[in-house]
């Protein structure tokens, strides 16, 4: 159930939720300086909504609201500082169960001219891709359909990058052999034009596959350079941030992390799985932001214009839980999902929230 937002410590219910200003007018407006580093100020969370149940995919339409897919209901929403959620519509046979249900969700990048809306979703058979127009949303169209799907490493993030390319993070659905099959869409990064056909510069002629060797990818963000970072859930041991590449191959299931072999690219970075299980990412200015569940943390990583990253820092850690989605809003604030109520969490009295940090001011 949908309850009234919150928004800088006041409760918004009914009528009166539209009558509040938008909070991002009520700070100073951030430095250039900070805009360029993707400075955040993490002690000034502003809660947007909360009392959700696993809110997954998060994108924002052209007027700053952003909608939110509800991975256990097969809600989307529609969330905006300073007002109650309000329902968007239900995708039609969402199957939750496990790490399955209503995951990504990525608006169109010419969504005023064409509307759309794309989810991700877990049916009783497979995983698929779906999209709908807010004005009809009841008309789901099927745009890619038949991936494997599991209680555990359905992938799910989806995200068009700056080629206008939709892109996905199918997971190996448990099933390790798939992840090295070139024939299998699991284990996979997937790229497909908006209607889910074929590019004809994929790397692999007719084949969705843009690369292959991945076990379980959650988070997909592109950098200042137009390079793609992924973010992948590890085994046992480690957690990766990979740069990827057309045709590259990442390793899974014969290796997990680096193994400066040179038939699999080597992640940009690593963690133990106990201090990330990484799920949503996100770039603003030269930051790549790591949401991490089993972590309990927003892992912050410098990046630089040579391909590199810096150390990374721990931010919130412990503060608000498990983690499972970050994106830098068209306000120039950072969102943040929590997943606290997704069977592995301990939820606060309102979980799940999304909450928003603000750009700081020097």
């Amino acid at each position: 159930m949908i309850v009234a937002a919150t928004a800088i410590g006041v409760a918004v219910t009914g009528a009166g939720a539209a009558a509040l200003a938008d909070p991002a007018q009520q700070v100073p407006q951030p430095s250039a300086t900070a805009q360029a580093l993707g400075d955040f100020d993490f002690t000034r969370p502003q809660v947007v909504a909360s009392n959700l149940t696993v809110p997954w995919g998060m994108d924002f339409l052209p007027d700053g609201s952003a909608l939110v897919a509800l991975r256990n209901s097969g809600q989307v929403i529609r969330v905006r500082p300073g007002q109650a959620p309000t329902p968007v519509t239900q995708i039609a046979g969402v199957a939750p169960g496990g790490e399955g249900g209503l995951l990504g969700l990525a608006v169109s990048p010419t969504h005023a001219q064409d509307g759309y809306v794309y989810v991700y979703l877990t049916t009783s058979t497979d995983n698929r891709i779906v999209r709908f127009r807010l004005t009809t949303p009841q008309t789901q169209q099927p745009i890619l359909t038949g991936l494997a799907r599991a209680s555990i490493h359905n992938g799910g993030r989806i995200a068009f990058g700056p080629d206008g390319m939709l892109y996905a993070g199918v997971g190996d659905a448990g099933q390790t052999s798939t992840s090295q099959n070139p024939q299998s869409r699991n284990g996979k990064i997937l790229r497909m034009r908006p209607d889910g056909s074929v590019p004809s510069d994929n790397p692999f002629p007719g084949s969705l596959v843009y690369s292959l060797g991945h076990r379980n990818v959650q988070g997909l963000a592109w950098d200042a350079q137009g390079r793609l970072l992924a973010t992948e859930f590890g085994q046992n041991t480690w957690d990766e941030v990979n740069v990827i590449v057309p045709a590259g191959n990442y390793g899974w299931p014969i290796v997990e992390g680096r193994a400066n072999d040179p038939r699999f690219r080597d992640p940009l970075l690593v963690w133990s799985t106990s201090q990330a299980s990484p799920s949503g990412a996100a770039v603003a200015g030269n930051r790549l932001f790591v949401a991490a569940l089993r972590g309990t943390r927003l892992w912050t990583v410098p990046l630089s214009t040579s391909g590199g990253a810096g150390t990374p820092v721990a931010e919130l850690f412990g503060t608000y839980g498990r983690l499972r989605t970050v994106e830098y809003g068209p306000d120039g604030w950072l969102w943040v999902t929590t997943s606290n109520r997704d069977g592995r969490g301990s939820p606060a009295a309102t979980d799940d929230r999304i909450l928003r940090f603000p750009p700081r001011t020097s």
